[in-house]
């Protein structure tokens, strides 16, 4: 609980001298600054307004009355389906006594909220909350290590469970289905599965289809678990049976590319040095064109966050900031490679991801 309230007070902080408060519906930021987070919110508005000053109140459906019985914010209120919800934000709103200034707003709030909020607003500017609280999301204390630790060996757990299956005839929504069930015996899912195998591991953001993974075959397997909220996210790749010599090589590459991305990683270095780290490897060996992403993301209460390993990121890393280093080679049609770890930033960069890196022959001699 009190991990919270501090998140709340250093938001408050942070705001308190450009803003005039905040309007913050159900999801991650939610969560970080009061953690609670409400399911099927649907069309009932659910807000966490952060006034100017004094406590922070909570404008709840009904519905969640139980569940917000004994929470640490005091200042709830309850409304009905006889009620409108919006006749209750303006009167809090009025007694902000100002006519307008600049207030921050959910970055994920339905379109349909958001209309009829802003008629309540007047001359009220707004502004993404994601442009401020990101400031504080970005390094994350003990506790939110932690879990990030533990969300990291559920996805290692998977992993060597799925290389103990025999892959081939399986279809990649089977696999992807397998890994799902395995993530939720531990806690929940970070985002759907990737199984991508063949031609269509050279699809770097892919949905799992009745395709069949087949002998010679490379897959991607690409999935995330959640821990307390906090997620991980790790990509390896394997091959079913055998492999060509020229698949075998740009694995290689790819694994070089992410060894050297990971011992870049250093306290006041820029995001993009250590995008450029996993480039230039892959640059070298002629596959510039065929690395079509960035090299990384921060992680946290959501799978893609601040900071963005990019090349172009004047990001300066720091100690506490978690984020993925996945550098990848894609052929179209033909095969694709992704090796993707989780990585802690102390002195240095700390692997919370440990599943093995070596290429993996699933079912080979």
């Amino acid at each position: 609980m009190m991990f919270y309230k501090e998140n709340f007070c250093r938001f408050r902080s942070l705001i308190s001298e450009n803003f005039d408060g905040a309007l913050i519906s159900p999801g991650s930021n939610f969560y970080y600054l009061t953690g609670l987070d409400p399911s099927a919110t649907g069309e009932r508005l659910f807000l966490l307004l952060v006034p100017p000053e004094g406590e922070p109140i909570i404008i709840s459906p009904k519905l969640y009355e139980e569940e917000l019985k004994n929470f640490w914010v005091s200042n709830i209120i309850i409304w009905e389906d006889k009620d409108n919800p919006y006749d209750i934000l303006k009167n809090y709103l009025d007694k902000f006594n100002k006519e307008k200034g600049e207030l921050l707003i959910e970055d994920s709030l339905p379109v349909f909220f958001l209309i009829k909020i802003q008629k309540l607003l007047g001359e009220y500017k707004l502004e993404l909350v994601s442009s401020v609280i990101s400031e504080l999301r970005i390094k994350k204390n003990g506790e939110e290590i932690e879990c990030m630790r533990k969300a990291a060996e559920i996805v290692d757990k998977v992993f060597y469970r799925i290389i103990e299956e025999d892959l081939e005839g399986r279809s990649e929504k089977e696999i992807a289905a397998l890994i799902e069930y395995l993530i939720k015996n531990f806690g929940g899912v970070s985002f759907d599965p990737i199984v991508a195998s063949g031609p269509d591991a050279a699809n770097p953001h892919y949905f799992p289809t009745d395709r069949k993974i087949e002998r010679g075959n490379v897959v991607i397997l690409d999935y995330g678990a959640k821990f307390k909220g906090y997620c991980s996210d790790v990509t390896r790749t394997v091959a079913i049976r055998t492999i060509s010599e020229k698949a075998r090589k740009i694995y290689e590459i790819v694994k070089e590319a992410q060894e050297n991305a990971f011992y870049a990683v250093k306290a006041e270095i820029k995001a993009r040095d250590v995008d450029s780290a996993a480039r230039g490897i892959i640059n070298s060996y002629g596959y510039s064109e065929k690395f079509v992403h960035r090299t990384g993301h921060g992680l946290g209460l959501d799978v893609h966050e601040e900071p963005y390993i990019s090349p172009n990121s004047e990001k300066v890393l720091e100690a506490c900031m978690i984020f993925t280093t996945e550098p990848g080679i894609y052929l179209s049609g033909k095969f694709g490679v992704r090796i993707e770890d989780d990585i802690l930033l102390g002195e240095k960069g700390i692997r919370l991801t440990k599943a093995d890196r070596e290429l993996r022959i699933l079912g080979g001699v």
